[in-house]
């Protein structure tokens, strides 16, 4: 295990447990993995709306996509109504939506201390965002089918329902990639993969003419769906200029944005730039997380990683990987910086991480809490918590605990001052370094790798810095002129 220090000398994340809250099943088993197009594992248990009809959607890689002017998207459907092959998991006006779940979250501080905010959404938001999950199913199949099946519920509540206070959330049902192409018992093909963008490139397409009139969208995803939303703002927003005008932010983690080297646009896009100041919109927030220097072998952070060539995008030395720090306008000075200098060795704006984390029974009292879909650790009020001595494995998918973490009343906990975030490069490698900075005698639990140094931090990516993540785009919201 290559050895990083952080601020001040101390280690990089040293007491493993696996992700909080989600960890020993909830995040493990929701967020993603990067094979094809990528990620993660859940267990079944289907729930779908009785009005819905299931639709293959057309593919749409043997022909090269085109771009829909943003003021002419065809539909075949009148307005208001949805396409039968269109399912949306999350929608302004949806009956028990979850992307407007409870945000009530209790703070544990360095000491111990506990108290509980709130927040609530937006109730006018001046934004929409347009967000696509990671690889969360565990359907049999190649390609999901668009049945609402409780782990997409939960991802949703997990990774998009904090954006609520800040944006409308419009979240497409897809026929994503399974995990039973990620650990080998169907092979994904070509087409199985354009069928997963085209039901994404549809959803878009309807909410265009639908749902849009005009306003500013916030793009958000995360591994299979960063994939997915990178191909889509490379082929219909980066060449539209209307379109481009409409973007306040492209929030696509766990994807392998690349750039010229020295530069903050070319690569993946040609127009759309890197961030060099996340409270201004208009740019992209990338990055992916690790504790320690990624592996040559590494899935993210490298323009050799696997998902790079899934994507179309060739491995060369005059690119490299985009990383934004998005904690660098939270607790810090200066701008986030992506590695425009081209030198070996470089190191981004560093900054404080706020991590929110769900607690487990995240979910409306309507559906299967999430702690009966997957097994859950018993965990210990945090005035009872002590270190062991000894690491004990709780599953090969899941990692190691050290220490449990404290049980919460709310369906969120958080954890401040614990993690400092600088984007690094080093090696051929560009990433976002996550830093334990909790002092002697903080007995809050702290995430780690749980899939192998080659997968780095994925599983968190995006709560590790979703407080972040929101302000940035809170940020950036206040500032779109569109």
């Amino acid at each position: 295990m290559v050895e990083h220090r952080g601020a001040g000398g101390r280690r990089g994340v040293r007491r493993p447990i696996g992700p909080i809250g989600w960890r020993c099943g909830t995040l493990a088993t929701l967020v993603v993995t990067a094979s094809a197009l990528l990620l993660s594992s859940c267990s079944t248990n289907s729930s779908s709306p009785p009005d819905r009809v299931p639709t293959t959607t057309t593919p749409a890689t043997t022909t090269p996509a085109t771009t829909t002017p943003a003021t002419t998207t065809p539909s075949t459907s009148p307005p208001g109504s949805t396409p039968p092959d269109v399912t949306w998991l999350c929608r302004p006006g949806a009956a028990d939506d979850p992307c407007l779940s409870s945000l009530k979250t209790t703070v544990v501080a360095a000491s111990g201390r506990t108290h509980v905010e709130d927040a609530t959404p937006a109730s006018s938001p001046s934004i929409d965002c347009f967000y696509v999950y990671p690889t969360v199913s565990t359907q049999p199949t190649a390609n999901a089918n668009l049945t609402i099946d409780p782990q997409e519920r939960a991802v949703a509540v997990a990774q998009a329902s904090r954006f609520s206070q800040v944006c409308n959330v419009y979240a497409p049902m897809y026929r994503q990639l399974t995990q039973a192409t990620v650990d080998g018992r169907v092979q994904a093909t070509s087409l199985d993969r354009a069928v997963a963008y085209s039901g994404v490139l549809a959803a878009w397409q309807y909410y265009l003419a639908h749902f849009n009139h005009g306003r500013g969208v916030a793009f958000i995803g995360h591994s299979q769906g960063a994939e997915l939303l990178i191909q889509l703002l490379k082929t219909q927003v980066d060449p539209d200029p209307v379109l481009r005008s409409r973007l306040v932010s492209a929030i696509v983690l766990g994807g392998n944005v690349t750039v010229p080297v020295g530069k903050r646009v070319g690569g993946t896009f040609a127009h759309i730039p890197a961030c060099t100041d996340v409270n201004l919109p208009g740019c992209i927030i990338a990055y992916s997380s690790f504790d320690q220097v990624p592996p040559p072998n590494s899935h993210f952070g490298r323009v050799t990683s696997p998902s790079n060539g899934a994507s179309g995008r060739s491995p060369t030395d005059q690119l490299q990987v985009l990383c934004v720090n998005p904690a660098a306008a939270t607790g810090s000075r200066g701008s986030a910086t992506p590695f425009s200098s081209g030198s070996s060795s470089a190191a981004g704006k560093a900054g404080t991480l706020i991590p929110y984390f769900p607690t487990g029974d995240v979910l409306r009292p309507t559906v299967t809490p999430l702690s009966k879909v997957i097994p859950l650790p018993t965990v210990t009020p945090v005035s009872k918590v002590t270190p062991v001595s000894k690491v004990t494995p709780v599953s090969k998918k899941v990692g190691t605990v050290s220490k449990k973490v404290p049980t919460v009343p709310t369906p969120w906990v958080t954890y401040p001052h614990l993690y400092r975030a600088q984007c690094l490069s080093q090696g051929g490698a560009t990433w976002l370094q996550v830093d334990d900075i909790s002092a002697p005698g903080d007995t809050r639990p702290v995430v780690r790798e749980t899939l192998g140094p080659e997968w780095g931090l994925h599983l968190v990516d995006v709560n590790i810095a979703l407080g972040n993540l929101v302000s940035d785009l809170q940020h950036q919201a206040g500032r779109y002129q569109g």
